[in-house]
């Protein structure tokens, strides 16, 4: 069955988003509907909220092209009626779980879940036409890298974690399903630290119980719900003490997605294999691409743990308490990215600076102490 194409307009596109009710997976919805395209949602709400689909469309106004489905991917059947029902042209695969330190817990629960449900959902895509695919992978491919910053040439090594292992596992799956059908059409996001939330302050990061990701434990400390950041370890090798990473707005991140599909249909970029594990596939007469681009999606510059801290205290107005603690195994003194290839052939770079990202994270959180429960 032929590959649908992606060379028409937006608004003749209608793009399924894996997870859309998620942190990074609801600004990218918001982000797709203001472009023009329509949007179906799959998410089992497990880590999300259902409010979060209210507040999109109430945000794009557009509520009529947004359409929200509370499915399980591991659910064959009921993603089966969903492709039924919507002449999907392209996935967004946000959907699974992510909680790096849960994943030592319960390798079983994440491969199963974040594996096997992206294979439930690749056969079904298959099965109904669909073999256009953005994957949200994460840079914690690279292991402990062997270059900073970070471009895509860097080796990939074995993820410290089940989580990351479930990403470079999927990443491998989708590039073996491209070279065995070379009309898939992959593209593999290698993220680096997401923040911030939409201007509006209507979406955010809401995590269940307490925060694994600094930003929104700083935050959830600003507002009084948590007591004090601990800040793992201030002796190693960078200009404070503590670790350096690569933190990007949610925004830009979203607006990465949108200009993926662009490259995808062959509006934008060369289509040039650029990087290690990168295919060149055929290209169909009406421009829409094949193969597997990886892009790392960063802002290129490196914040340090105690420089988040006082960028967040500025956005809050008030000094927060911190304590240096162990560090944690197999924490990495830095990590940042190369994002040229991200320039070149999508037009796209990160718009946004740190203090814009804890100014937006502080308004969500000060709007919604409690996420979405209001």
């Amino acid at each position: 069955m032929a590959n649908k194409s992606l060379a028409t307009a937006p608004a003749d596109q209608t793009i399924l988003v894996t997870g859309g009710a998620g942190f990074i997976g609801s600004h990218t919805c918001v982000e797709l509907l203001d472009q023009g395209y329509n949007v179906v949602v799959v998410d089992d709400l497990s880590n999300s909220s259902e409010e979060a689909i209210r507040r999109i469309g109430e945000i794009t106004g557009k509520p009529e092209k947004l359409t929200f489905y509370q499915v399980d991917i591991l659910d064959r059947e009921a993603l089966n009626k969903v492709f039924a029902a919507h002449d999907i042209d392209a996935i967004i695969h946000f959907a699974g779980f992510k909680a790096v330190g849960e994943s030592t817990q319960k390798p079983l629960e994440y491969y199963w879940n974040n594996v096997t449900g992206s294979l439930v959902l690749f056969d079904v895509a298959r099965n109904h036409g669909v073999k256009n695919i953005i994957f949200s992978s994460s840079a914690t491919v690279y292991g402990d890298p062997e270059m900073i910053p970070i471009t895509e040439d860097c080796p990939k090594h074995e993820a410290t974690n089940p989580y990351g292992e479930t990403k470079s596992m999927l990443e491998r799956i989708l590039t073996d399903l491209h070279r065995a059908d070379p009309e898939w059409n992959v593209v593999l996001l290698r993220y680096f630290n997401p923040i911030g939330a939409h201007e509006s302050g209507r979406i955010g990061e809401d995590p269940k119980g307490i925060p694994n990701n600094l930003l929104p434990y700083v935050a959830q400390v600003a507002t009084g719900k948590l007591e004090c950041i601990q800040v793992f370890g201030d002796d190693y090798p960078t200009p404070d003490g503590t670790g350096v990473r690569d933190y990007i707005h949610v925004v830009d991140l979203a607006r990465g997605h949108v200009k993926a599909l662009d490259f995808m249909g062959g509006k934008v970029g060369t289509g040039k294999a650029i990087g290690l594990g990168s295919i060149e596939g055929p290209v169909a007469k009406d421009g829409t691409r094949s193969g597997v681009a990886i892009f790392n999606l960063g802002t290129g510059t490196g914040s340090s743990v105690l420089e988040v801290i006082k960028s967040f205290e500025q956005a809050c107005g008030k000094e927060l308490p911190y304590r240096i603690v162990e560090r944690r195994p197999g924490d990495i003194a830095e990590n940042y990215a190369a994002c040229d290839k991200a320039a070149t052939e999508l037009g796209w770079v990160a718009e946004y600076d740190l203090a814009r990202m804890c100014a937006d994270a502080w308004n969500w959180q000060s709007q919604n102490p409690n996420g979405y429960n209001a």
